[in-house]
């Protein structure tokens, strides 16, 4: 209701910003689709930013890459440490609350043995 409202309001000043608006509508309120605990990570860019300044530090810390592949095997090697720091010990989104969204048991048994 409130996004209607807003675009309501704007329809006539900005008719190019709520033909924005009306298309997108569906992919910006997607995030209301899990559970309201989850919004505030879903939200956040936390997660990107601490991983694009862990790139930042180490790329200072190699100064002058060689050549291109030499910078794709760096942040290759942390978004693969990232991804297993996720996995293993510090889950973003806990499992008991993401199996709220799938009725299906197979889809949770996966999630849980990945």
């Amino acid at each position: 209701e409130q996004w209607a409202s807003v675009a309501d309001a704007l329809r006539e000043r900005c008719p190019k910003l709520v033909e924005l608006m009306d298309r997108s509508r569906e992919e910006v309120l997607v995030y209301m689709s899990f559970p309201r605990e989850h919004w505030g990570q879903i939200a956040s860019t936390n997660p990107l930013e601490r991983l694009n300044g862990e790139i930042k530090r180490r790329a200072d810390v190699v100064g002058i890459f060689p050549n291109d592949r030499a910078v794709i095997r760096l942040v290759g090697a942390l978004m693969l440490e990232q991804n297993d720091e996720w996995a293993v010990s510090r889950r973003y989104m806990s499992l008991e609350s993401l199996s709220a969204l799938s009725d299906d048991p197979v889809r949770r048994l996966s999630a849980v043995t990945a």
